[in-house]
């Protein structure tokens, strides 16, 4: 699906943003640095990459300057708060550059970090799939923590099945 208008995508995008907010709010704080194997990342490391990946990769390559994504180590946040106010930031920050955005630069080509060119709105549509994916993955490590989470658009697949007409 081409994205066309700006405003309806920041306004699709923030829905997205809700929805990963809900969950990252019921990350207990004493799991930030918790992995499911050593040496992958952490919910913390998630959370940092979410946040990293789309200020200094996605709102930079899309300014038309080189991407300078460095990693999503503790040095960028640590603690709770840091951390969720890190997230917080680089977002406000990227959601800055997006909205100078015109319809007519939905339509114009920039690089990727591997130097291929993409039009702007396919970007766009590859940092929201960026983002689902590593919401998908905290989802994950947190229901391996036996952390409840929120069902992503209000009714969990059990209440589903309970409201069923087919029954």
């Amino acid at each position: 699906m081409e994205i066309t208008n700006i405003n309806t995508f920041l306004d699709y995008y923030g829905k997205i943003r809700e929805r990963t907010n809900r969950l990252i709010a019921v990350i207990p704080p004493e799991y930030m640095d918790w992995a499911y194997r050593p040496g992958k990342f952490t919910i913390a490391d998630q959370i940092r990459h979410i946040a990293a990946i789309e200020r200094y990769m996605f709102a930079e390559t899309i300014l038309g300057k080189p991407c300078s994504y460095s990693g999503c180590g503790k040095e960028l946040a640590d603690g709770y708060n840091e951390i969720i106010g890190y997230f917080n930031e680089k977002h406000e920050e990227a959601l800055a550059i997006l909205k100078k955005l015109s319809n007519d630069d939905l339509q114009r080509k920039c690089l990727t970090p591997a130097n291929t060119p993409i039009t702007v709105w396919k970007w766009l549509r590859a940092m929201t799939e960026h983002e689902i994916h590593h919401r998908a993955q905290l989802y994950i490590y947190l229901n391996l923590l036996d952390v409840k989470t929120p069902p992503m658009f209000g009714l969990s697949s059990e209440e589903i099945i309970q409201n069923s007409r087919l029954k």
